[in-house]
């Protein structure tokens, strides 16, 4: 047994984060394939067809969860509208990224998701500082950065968008328990 699980679900009010599973590569691709939510991720291609998020769910199935850890973000009405993940690579320097889609912007699920998502990190996966970067034209998610408890780190990094085919200046942000 690994000693981080995150099959079971983070409820919140309107929402639940879960472990991605198969069904949900439809709604994944469907809500990614828009470049205006691909356009605002490092990793999302643009287009971003089916047999992408069904390569996507398949990888985040098979992550060591003590390392990399994915989560559907399911609304209770309108099942999945996002992907948020932590990526532990380096465990000095775990780093959280989330991506929503463009009709459930302005409504609150972000910072929802991220807060419920910190309280599992602390909790659950053992992290006392988590980081996190936002493309400098994104003000919307260094909004919901900083609802969640992160601050400015002052560092700006230079970051590849694979969507939009170039590097993108990303400030950076840390989440301290």
């Amino acid at each position: 047994m690994c000693a981080v699980d995150v099959r079971p679900a983070i409820a919140t009010e309107r929402l639940v984060l879960r472990g991605l599973v198969a069904g949900d590569a439809p709604q994944v691709a469907e809500l990614a394939s828009d470049f205006n939510v691909a356009a605002m991720t490092a990793r999302i291609p643009h287009p971003y067809a089916l047999s992408d998020a069904e390569w996507f769910v398949g990888y985040a199935q098979a992550r060591d969860p003590r390392r990399e850890a994915n989560f559907a973000i399911e609304h209770r009405r309108f099942g999945v509208i996002g992907v948020l993940g932590f990526d532990g690579t380096d465990p000095r320097r775990p780093e959280v990224g989330y991506w929503l889609g463009r009709p459930f912007w302005g409504r609150g699920y972000a910072s929802e998701a991220l807060k419920a998502a910190m309280a599992w990190a602390r909790a659950d996966w053992g992290k006392n500082a988590v980081w996190a970067g936002h493309f400098a034209d994104n003000r919307a998610s260094g909004g919901v950065l900083v609802k969640a408890g992160f601050l400015y780190t002052g560092d700006v990094e230079t970051r590849h968008s694979v969507a939009r085919g170039e590097d993108v200046p990303t400030r950076m942000m840390v989440w301290l328990a």
